[in-house]
């Protein structure tokens, strides 16, 4: 009679398993962890997918509640000094709308009707520039109909930019209804938020599914990024229109006051308005006051978004960000490339709330769900 002889099975393999099971427990540790992480990024790519593609599908109403969501996040603590001074939240809600409301007609007015005012002026500069850039471009040994066809491209192009802009406002009201539903949306929205922000926050909080202190942390930081991100915009947009506005003076370029305040409204653009508004002022300064005049613009256009302006924004954005400017570059451009407009100003302050709210939560000891087990004492 032969003795049967059994072999002592693994402590990682159970008895009863199948073949699949006791492959993955015999796995390395790093293995299964890599795979437990391939799997989480996975859903998670999955989620953002899904979030993406119903926002794109509500974009009617989702939009200008992420317009006035920012306007809200920002200028909350306006209303809230306001009502700390005895006056009522929404009669504070209602005159911080009206204040911005007249604010943003008064930049229209004057970027529309300064170009409107000088229309005539600016297409004589434009034809002068023209000829101008054909004739740097025989210099440089381009033959006469490549010269003539590349003017006619850039003159194509700058009359309907010119359109755009003399026209552009009044053409887009009357034929896109969805910009006064837009503004609509957006103007309600802003009301409603701005009037019970703290209780739509605490209400958030309440129902985010995490502890409430640390659902606070992170709408406090979401916060704090944004306001932090848009005042430090604000001083640079300050900065760079003073700049421009002054080197334009000097230099007797017209429209001035028009290219100052382009300046200022483009900076809320990152890194394409800026420059945008850079080329608008250097085709007025090269058709209007001549070549050395541009040239003139350049360097002050350059000085502007570039050398002075990273001696500026650390001290504008001070500790609000916190992020590389090399993570700054990149996650705008990836945000644009996403979401558009939204990804485009939103992706930094996102990023830094998002760095600083890991950073929070590693700091803090961590929160027991409600209704989980207190842990046994030490010892």
């Amino acid at each position: 009679m032969v003795e049967s002889t059994e072999y002592p099975q693994p402590d990682d393999v159970r008895q009863g398993e199948s073949a699949p099971h006791q492959m993955v427990r015999a796995a390395p540790r790093w293995l299964r962890d890599l795979g437990f992480t391939s799997w989480l990024l996975v859903g998670v790519t999955l989620l953002l997918v899904g979030a993406v593609w119903l926002l794109a599908l509500t974009q009617t109403i989702v939009m200008p509640l992420i317009a006035a969501g920012v306007v809200a996040a920002v200028a909350s603590p306006v209303v809230a000094w306001l009502q700390n001074h005895g006056v009522p939240r929404i009669l504070g809600a209602v005159l911080l709308l009206l204040a911005l409301i007249l604010v943003g007609a008064l930049v229209v007015v004057v970027i529309v009707g300064g170009i409107s005012g000088e229309s005539a002026s600016i297409s004589k500069h434009i034809s002068s520039a023209e000829t101008t850039v054909q004739g740097w471009l025989k210099d440089l040994g381009i033959d006469q109909q490549s010269a003539s066809s590349a003017t006619s491209d850039a003159h194509s192009s700058a009359s309907s930019i010119g359109q755009a802009l003399l026209h552009g406002v009044t053409v887009g009201v009357e034929k896109l209804s969805s910009l006064a539903f837009f503004l609509a949306l957006t103007v309600l929205s802003l009301v409603f938020l701005l009037k019970d922000g703290p209780t739509i926050r605490a209400w958030g909080e309440r129902h985010a599914g995490v502890p409430v202190e640390v659902a606070h942390t992170v709408t406090g930081r979401i916060l704090q990024s944004l306001r932090g991100y848009f005042f430090g915009v604000t001083i640079v947009a300050v900065f760079n229109a003073v700049v421009v506005g002054v080197g334009a003076v000097i230099l007797g370029i017209p429209l001035a006051g028009t290219i100052a305040v382009v300046t200022f409204v483009g900076a809320y653009i990152p890194y394409l308005g800026a420059w945008t508004a850079g080329a608008f002022a250097v085709l007025l300064a090269l058709g209007g006051a001549g070549e050395e005049a541009a040239l003139g613009m350049i360097v002050i256009q350059l000085l502007a978004n570039g050398v002075l302006q990273q001696l500026v924004q650390p001290i504008a954005y001070g500790a609000a960000l916190g992020i590389h400017p090399l993570a700054v570059l990149v996650v705008t451009i990836a945000g644009g490339a996403l979401f558009g407009a939204a990804g485009l100003i939103l992706a930094a302050p996102m990023t830094s709330a998002v760095s600083r709210i890991v950073g929070d939560l590693r700091a803090e000891p961590a929160t027991p769900m409600p209704g989980a087990a207190a842990p046994a004492p030490a010892g």
